[in-house]
């Protein structure tokens, strides 16, 4: 029997905790077609946070000043989000010093890891790297993720050091914006239909099974 071809193309940020769930979501409907369809997956940068300073912000104070979000909203959040990776595989790591922070340097390397079949295993290492190692998003730390993935490091240093991409980054978050593209995470299945938010594993399996031949 032949597979059937199905690009999907997720929309995401790298310090977005939903985008993680989603994924894992989404991953856990795929593995019950894996017989039956070819999967490509393409990430797309939306920066949360576009003016956030390089050094970050605590991601307490953040959200208390971005949406009111309380000392014990946000431990009841952790708690929750703690769970609901659980249920994907994920560890989320959450620590009081935690920090919000900026995400274009990422979003450059992810664009750049296109050219190489990769990019999928350095999105999932860099929620990882934020989520559950405590990382930072320094230069070094992220030349050191690129290459942990299998990415040429040398090359990794140019993209950060030089912002090969980062007007290309820009552009595509002005296009989905333009789209009307307000939060992520975004599931678009063969360019045909979209899926907002992270939806629970059967709503995904719905959408693939309209893929089968």
């Amino acid at each position: 029997m032949s597979m059937t071809r199905i690009n999907i193309d997720i929309v995401s940020d790298v310090v977005c905790p939903w985008c993680v769930i989603g994924y894992g979501r989404l991953q856990a409907a795929l593995a019950n077609f894996e017989t039956e369809l070819d999967v490509n997956i393409v990430w797309h940068p939306f920066e949360l946070n576009p003016n956030m300073a390089i050094e970050g912000e605590n991601l307490r104070s953040h959200l208390s000043a971005k949406y009111g979000t309380t000392l014990e909203g946000s431990i009841k959040a952790r708690a929750m989000l703690t769970e609901e990776g659980k249920k994907v595989g994920f560890t989320f790591n959450y620590f009081d010093e935690m920090k919000m922070l900026n995400t274009h340097q990422c979003h450059q390397l992810l664009h750049w890891a296109k050219e190489s079949d990769l990019q999928n295993q350095l999105a999932e290492t860099l929620f990882q790297h934020f989520f559950s190692n405590r990382g930072e998003f320094t230069e070094s730390e992220l030349v050191n993720v690129a290459e942990k993935v299998g990415l040429n490091s040398s090359q990794a240093t140019s993209v950060l050091a030089n912002n090969s991409y980062s007007e290309e980054v820009k552009l595509i978050e002005d296009n989905w914006h333009q789209r009307g593209i307000h939060g992520v995470p975004l599931f678009i299945f063969n360019g045909e239909q979209a899926l907002s938010g992270a939806q629970e594993v059967a709503t995904f399996e719905r959408v693939l099974n309209q893929y089968l031949k």
